[in-house]
């Protein structure tokens, strides 16, 4: 019982007991928190991939669960192992009626193996068929296509281990590869020259008002990637014998690098140095692995994929200016550093690594 003075007091000046229960209860949850972290590990831990110099900070740090997440394509990937030939062995030119010509010094075995396997890879049933199917003549150029990549592209393509390519690396099943492009340029028609190319978002801008122009301007002709000076005047100009990069070259260049970040998954420190952007001399050796991919780029789309224009139906051409079909970064790598995540395409495949005879182990 207690006194009457203290139960007027207290009738008089009532207290919130719960605020201060809530925050001792906030801290202790935390803390219980804090404590299963430590013991159990951290559920959303990183790990880091490191692209420049020690020291520097240049890393590329990545979820460990995300790392963890296989590439939904890769459990599409249908290989077999290789018969070795032995002597005596049939050429597929000799027991198979109209035998891919290609193909045909294989044997038979190996090349029924290969076909099966490409028309699973491009989802393509008839694929290699017979002459009258336009898809017959394309997936020839196909295979000269695939087997110089992996033969004169391997400081590309097999810069961190050997991984080759395959038809399914860009097809993933499916007839027509996802992530192909076309010209589309000019996006705005209400508009002349420079302000044609941009403003408009676009799939090739990637969603955004940069200039929508510049995969053909890079990817298939090749012009100089560059930005403008540092200095606000320098001397010379974008026309000459030695031009200078302008600033629509720099835009079209920072839309070309978008490009390449969401095509590989990965921000702008993977290749370059941050403080030093513009200085060739202080960039990651990945740098050197993305100059190689462009290059190899503008010879798949100029040598094997432009060509065939003429080839193909109407309803397999460009929208705007009917034209071919062609590749970029994520026609391959759709989103990650590595097409389906380094995984070796090319091992059980022989009769794709190399222009020569293939060679079996």
């Amino acid at each position: 019982m207690l006194p009457k003075w203290f139960n007027d007091w207290n009738g008089n000046n009532p207290t919130n007991i719960y605020g201060p229960a809530i925050l001792i209860g906030g801290i202790g949850g935390a803390v219980l928190v804090a404590t299963l972290l430590v013991t159990w590990g951290q559920p959303f831990a990183t790990d880091s991939m490191q692209t420049g110099p020690r020291g520097t900070g240049m890393s590329v740090p990545e979820f460990k669960s995300d790392l963890a997440t296989p590439d939904p394509g890769i459990a599409g990937f249908t290989t077999s192992t290789p018969v070795i030939p032995q002597p005596g062995d049939p050429r597929a030119g000799d027991v198979i009626e109209n035998a891919e010509p290609l193909l045909a010094d294989l044997t038979e075995a190996n090349y029924t193996r290969l076909v099966g396997a490409m028309r699973e890879w491009t989802g393509i049933p008839d694929l290699l068929a017979g002459e009258e199917n336009y898809q017959t003549v394309v997936a020839r150029r196909m295979i000269q296509m695939t087997q110089a990549i992996n033969e004169y592209w391997d400081g590309h393509v097999n810069a961190n281990a050997v991984v080759g390519v395959t038809c399914y690396t860009c097809h993933r099943g499916q007839p027509v590869p996802s992530d192909i492009w076309f010209r589309i340029a000019p996006v705005n028609e209400a508009t002349a020259g420079w302000s044609a190319n941009q403003n408009r978002a676009t799939l090739i801008s990637q969603s955004t008002s940069l200039p929508s122009d510049a995969l053909e301007t890079y990817l298939l002709e090749a012009n100089t990637i560059g930005v403008h000076d540092l200095e606000s005047r320098v001397a010379g100009g974008p026309a000459g014998d030695d031009p200078l990069p302008s600033i629509q070259d720099t835009e079209r260049t920072y839309a070309l690098m978008n490009y390449v970040s969401n095509a590989l998954g990965v921000n702008c420190v993977f290749c370059h140095n941050s403080r030093a952007f513009y200085d060739g001399a202080q960039v990651t050796p990945q740098w050197g692995t993305e100059m190689l991919g462009i290059s190899m780029v503008q010879e798949i789309n100029n040598d094997y994929l432009v060509p065939l224009r003429d080839v193909y139906p109407e309803d397999r051409l460009g929208p705007i200016h009917a034209d071919a079909p062609k590749a970029a970064c994520k026609t391959c790598h759709k989103g990650q550093q590595q097409p389906l995540q380094g995984l070796n395409v090319i091992d059980n495949w022989p009769e794709l690594a190399t222009t020569e005879a293939p060679v079996y182990e």
